[in-house]
């Protein structure tokens, strides 16, 4: 008799899974997502790579080389130029020299519109604070610019000239507008002591300027007593009043844009969140760092379009401009350039005047570029108006001529009330 076994024979049905631990699925998943998301990275990291600093032109307007202007002198020129409060002040400077040469070429039918952070990092301090004298040695090159232009030269102020929307800023700007008078008594600042607006400019027979200080509606502490809702019921009137003319409307908030206070950010910014405060900042805060990005995106910082007081002043005021087609609405802020047709409005930032940064392409965009400059609107006969982009060292990247809004009736015989009416500071 054989000692062997029998043999046994085995199946699948012989073998008993063994359970999985609620970690060991947890880890799982957590390995999945941050594969997921490292892919995600590196995909937008090299995508951005592949335009980033690149002018991007909408599809539907690459021809736009082949549309060219009027050959004559324009009627009157408009630079819009935003957030130069970081100029360079020994003579250098490439945007104030591009301006110091478009005001030679302009001559006195032309406007400039400073549209705000007109001087970084926190507006134009008292005297004996540390920073006044950088402050105003930047501010100060500006005007020097500004001074020799026979036109008009208009100014607005941004979060930054508000003390960066602290509590005190209201005093910031009053510190600015002072100075703005003393140094150069011949130029608008507007509206007047930081109140909201309205504010109506004539600059040219049919192209009128509206000015708001957006930056009211978002700013803490003291500020001049006004209703938040009366600013936008007289801009519906005074946009009903004049449909006969060309108007453009300047704040210094966008609202519309691709970049950062739109909610728009980097690959980089993901994993470096705090280079989003200061560019050198690199910290890596991967996966925590994404939380940054997100909270801006939904919640935001004061000066982000998603925070609940710029989200409803942004709300009110495109309720009223979707209504009057052709208006054109610019603004600073975000330090790029871009323009969106949306609605049968024409929206730009031009942010770019002494910083930039990322702006991503596509979306509701024609147009977007990641560089120093400002645009340029130049009005021909018939109220023929053409967008031009305006960068240091070299070609013209975009231009667009704007469709004008529809022809209006006759336009009305009483002028806008004095109150509405902007004064210099003389």
């Amino acid at each position: 008799m054989s000692d062997t076994p029998p043999a046994v024979a085995y199946s699948t049905a012989n073998y008993i899974a063994l359970p999985v631990s609620t970690s060991t699925l947890l880890l799982y998943l957590l390995g999945a997502l941050a594969l997921g998301g490292l892919g995600w990275l590196l995909r937008r990291f090299y995508q951005e790579r592949q335009y980033r600093r690149r002018p991007y032109v909408a599809p539907a307007h690459n021809n736009w080389a082949q549309q060219l202007p009027p050959t004559g002198a324009p009627l009157h020129r408009v630079a819009l130029l935003g957030d130069p409060g970081a100029v360079a002040t020994d003579g250098t400077d490439p945007i104030l020299n591009l301006l110091a040469g478009w005001q030679q070429q302009t001559g006195p039918a032309g406007t400039v519109i400073i549209l705000g952070d007109n001087v970084y990092p926190t507006g134009l301090p008292a005297p004996q604070h540390p920073g006044r004298a950088a402050a105003e040695a930047r501010f100060a090159a500006l005007l020097d610019v500004l001074r020799q232009f026979q036109g008009t030269v208009v100014f607005l102020s941004g979060n930054h000239d508000w003390n960066k929307g602290r509590p005190d800023g209201w005093e910031y700007l009053r510190r600015q507008e002072a100075y703005v008078r003393e140094q150069l008594p011949q130029a608008y600042y507007l509206p007047v002591d930081g109140h909201p607006g309205p504010v109506s400019l004539q600059l040219a027979p049919d192209l009128l300027l509206i000015v708001l200080n957006t930056q009211w509606w978002v700013q803490r502490g003291v500020r001049p007593a006004a209703d938040a809702k009366a600013p936008f019921q007289e801009l519906r009137r005074l946009l009903e009043a004049n449909r006969h003319q060309r108007v453009v409307v300047a704040g210094h908030h966008p609202l519309y844009s691709n970049a950062l206070h739109g909610g728009k950010f980097t690959a980089k910014q993901h994993v470096f969140p705090l280079t989003t405060v200061h560019k050198q900042a690199y910290v890596p805060l991967p996966i925590i760092g994404s939380l940054l990005p997100l909270y801006r995106k939904v919640v935001g910082a004061a000066e982000d379009m998603a925070h609940p007081r710029y989200r409803k002043m942004r709300r009110r005021l495109l309720r009223v401009l979707h209504e009057f087609p052709g208006v054109l609405y610019a603004a600073g802020h975000d330090h790029n350039l871009q323009y969106f047709a949306y609605k049968g409005g024409h929206y730009l930032v031009s942010g770019s005047g002494s910083k930039t940064a990322f702006v991503q392409k596509g979306g509701r965009a024609t147009f977007v570029h990641e560089h120093k400059g400002f645009f340029s609107l130049d009005i021909y006969p018939q109220r023929e108006a053409w967008l031009r982009t305006l960068e240091p060292g070299q070609d013209e990247v975009f231009r667009l001529r704007l469709q004008n809004a529809p022809e209006a009736a006759t336009p009305p015989s009483e002028p806008a009330s004095s109150s509405q009416v902007a004064q210099p500071l003389l």
